[in-house]
């Protein structure tokens, strides 16, 4: 017999005391008036409506045992608690879901918050609905919090946990709408957090598998809670505006429908307002005032085919003339969330600035309900189609999680992850292409680097350049929709020094800390064998002639590598290693008086640096800049590797005591060929019209690039500049220096030496 047969016909209120009460989180609004209730047959209807086949039973039972479960517990609004998982259902069939995402809805809380189990619901209603009901409950556990490290870890399991069904997703972000909708119950602090993180995160996930309807409604209950001030004030401007323009606005949509039918085009337009977030957000984003905005009202047209969809487009433009830049082709170039539609503004029926929005009944379904509108009827059963979906343009609804799951794999975490998540989930994107046509899509403000790694990642291990549309171009530029990018690959991995400035997606950032992670311990081995032999050959020792052994206990090292990336890392002196393997030599191995002179030649044995990566584990200086040519010494810092100083650097006297952190170094041979590198330049000059443009002038004719230039304690007769020149090498920088002190209305110029 059916475990949950018998619970059939106890629907009655006074059957469901034997819950434990759950306590309410906040105080209960009596003047705010409660949804009614969806009754149990209200929810059968509803899905027989769009699924004759449906389950029946199955729901039934699911309704009832929620009930049970649930029993005494009230929310916050002092409302029943089952009425929550009952409201959540009733929001799904609005989307047409299949029977096993209903149920699962009505069974979301019941392993949370009662004493049903996992294996009661498996037992019940089939493992299907068990692993769905699971996936809800992992997720409500992750409740993310302002500690960005703990929500960088939560929101890691959050993706993993959604990225497996896209139904566990959709019924949490029905789970989090009806929360929304009763919030104003809720305590103002706890208020302001839901409401923060369902913009940051529910929202945008929303928008992520295109279920704009929901994403649109989260975003604006959340902005009523956290800017109500603002949202007021826009919705007055509307109603302001309203007045103004009703009339005119009103008169819109039959005039279009007029004009295409004339032109016989058949279509159906309904006019719509932005809502106050939208505006919000745009009026943020490009720092502009109200009344500068163009697209406050929008036009849905509405039409038969593809086909007719370009039509109409036509016949718009030759009707009203087309505000420039502001036409989109989405049809041929879909977003990612399986988005359709052209976009066009124009000036329209009584000189109104208006938006129109061109697409079919199916586009405008997939439009408003996302991976949702694809739910149908297929081979006698209901649920998903992705052929159906596929036949008609779109892709994997979870293709836009997949890539965020690829850097969770390996490994990426803390905060820039959270901060990178968020900005491939919510911004706008553009759409690029590879030279042989295949579709790329970024997040707007992505680059060459982003888009090589969004290739694959032994592209953007090996770009060394990039061609867009067929004209070489920096690495930090921005792409633009409808760029062809052709990444120029090295025959070797190279992590680019300044990457961070070079890239925005976690997947091209993941990528390049693992390539770094994977170098470093390699470098940092092999610096920590140097500086110990460097310590030991300095006391007339060598790492040769003793056994580790015993260093190894002592330290608690579990190897020989790990102790020499102790050291290289600066977490272990060479020092306290060279003075354990020989006692005899404690308090000899310090520098004497003869060594705190900076600038004089050194006695120290002179090591080669080759095989360090720049940004990995050796770092160049910003007080001296060191370039090829100049004489280098390297200082060890804790957890950081070398820093590269010139031996004339006036911040290496703060090291003079400490001889274990020296490292002697010199340029490669291909570094002094063919690297460039930057020297900061110190000038005074006379104040006099024109000479800083002799100064650039002159800079430039010696054939140094000024990279930036900033003035300081300008006076009536002089003034100081700071300037940073890109240069080949220090014999390049010197012949810049002469030139300069050429110059009668220089009167001083120097590198910068700390």
């Amino acid at each position: 017999m059916d475990p949950a047969a018998n619970l059939q016909d106890k629907t009655s209120a006074s059957s469901l005391s034997e819950a434990a009460p759950k306590s309410s989180e906040g105080p209960a609004l009596s003047d705010t008036k409660r949804a009614p209730i969806m009754r149990q047959f209200e929810l059968i209807e509803a899905v027989k409506a769009y699924d004759p086949t449906a389950d029946e039973a199955l729901l039934n039972r699911a309704y009832v045992y929620a009930m049970k479960m649930h029993g005494s517990q009230l929310r916050a609004s002092g409302d029943p608690y089952f009425a929550h998982p009952i409201q959540v259902a009733g929001i799904l069939t609005d989307y047409r879901l299949d029977t096993a995402t209903i149920v699962t809805a009505l069974l979301h809380d019941v392993v949370e918050d009662t004493s049903a189990t996992r294996d009661d619901i498996a037992e019940m209603f089939g493992e299907e609905i068990a692993v769905l009901v699971e996936g809800v409950t992992k997720l409500s556990r992750l409740e993310l919090q302002a500690e960005h490290t703990r929500q960088a870890e939560n929101l890691r399991k959050f993706i993993l946990a959604i990225s497996r069904d896209v139904r566990v997703l959709l019924v949490k972000l029905a789970d989090r709408l009806h929360n929304m909708r009763t919030l104003h119950f809720v305590k103002p602090e706890k208020r302001e957090r839901i409401s923060r993180e369902t913009l940051e995160v529910y929202a945008p996930l929303g928008r992520s598998i295109g279920i704009h309807s929901i994403a649109a409604e989260l975003e604006e209950l959340a902005f009523e809670h956290l800017n109500a001030t603002a949202r007021v004030a826009i919705q007055r401007r509307l109603e302001a505006l309203k007045l103004e323009n009703g009339s005119a606005i009103e008169a819109v949509s039959p005039e279009i429908e007029r004009v295409l039918s004339e032109a016989g085009v058949q279509a159906r337009v309904k006019g719509r307002e932005k809502t106050p977030y939208s505006i919000w957000r745009k009026l943020q984003r490009k720092t502009v005032g109200f009344s500068s905005l163009s697209d406050i009202y929008g036009f849905r047209v509405i039409v038969e085919s593809e086909d007719d969809c370009y039509r109409a487009l036509g016949v718009i433009h030759r009707a009203w003339p087309m505000v420039p830049e502001r036409f989109k082709d989405f049809i041929s170039t879909p977003k990612s969330n399986n988005y359709r539609s052209l976009h066009t503004t124009v000036v329209g029926p009584g000189g109104l600035r208006i938006e129109m929005q061109i697409r079919t009944e199916a586009m405008d379904r997939v439009a408003e309900d996302g991976v949702a509108a694809h739910w149908r009827y297929k081979n006698q059963s209901y649920g998903f189609d992705r052929e159906a979906m596929e036949a008609d343009g779109g892709r994997d609804p979870l293709l836009n999680l997949r890539h965020l799951v690829q850097v969770i794999e390996h490994g990426e975490g803390g905060e820039d992850w959270v901060e990178h998540a968020k900005l491939e989930m919510y911004l706008d994107q553009v759409f690029v292409f590879t030279p042989k046509g295949t579709l790329i899509t970024l997040p707007r403000g992505g680059m060459p680097l982003d888009f090589a790694y969004a290739v694959h990642t032994e592209v953007g291990d090996t770009a060394v350049g990039v061609k867009i549309n067929g004209e070489l171009k920096p690495m930090r530029t921005a792409l633009q929709n409808g760029d062809v990018v052709e990444i120029i690959r090295g025959t070797k991995r190279e992590a680019p020094t300044d990457w961070r400035s070079l890239t925005v997606t976690g997947r091209a950032r993941s990528a390049i800390r693992r390539f770094i992670r994977s170098s470093e311990r390699e470098e940092f081995v092999r610096l920590g064998k140097t500086t110990l032999e460097q310590t030991l050959e300095r006391a007339g020792k060598s790492l040769a002639d003793v056994k580790l052994t015993e260093v190894l206990k002592t330290f608690a090292m579990p190897s020989e590598e790990d102790m020499f990336d102790a050291i290289g890392r600066g977490r272990l002196t060479a020092t306290r290693v060279a003075e354990t393997l020989f006692p005899a030599l404690k308090g000899q191995l310090k520098a004497g008086p003869e060594r705190k002179r900076i600038g004089e030649e050194s006695p120290r044995l002179f090591v080669r640096g080759g095989g360090l990566t720049p940004g990995v584990s050796i770092h160049f200086g910003q007080c001296c800049s060191p370039v090829p040519g100049d004489r280098i010494v390297g200082i060890l810092e804790p957890d950081k590797g070398l820093t590269v100083h010139t031996i004339d650097c006036q911040t290496l006297a703060d090291f003079a005591d400490d001889d274990s952190v020296w490292q002697d170094l010199q340029w490669t041979p291909q570094a002094e060929r063919s690297a460039v590198g930057s020297v900061k330049l110190h000038a005074t000059l006379t104040n006099a019209r024109g000479v800083l443009g002799q100064v650039a002038s002159i800079i430039g004719e010696a054939g140094g690039n000024i990279l930036n230039l900033s003035m300081a304690h300008r006076q009536h007769d002089f003034y100081d500049v700071n300037i940073d020149v890109e240069v080949e090498d220090a014999r390049h920088a010197t012949m810049i220096i002469a030139a300069l002190r050429a110059n009668p209305y220089v009167d001083t110029v120097d590198r910068a030496r700390g």
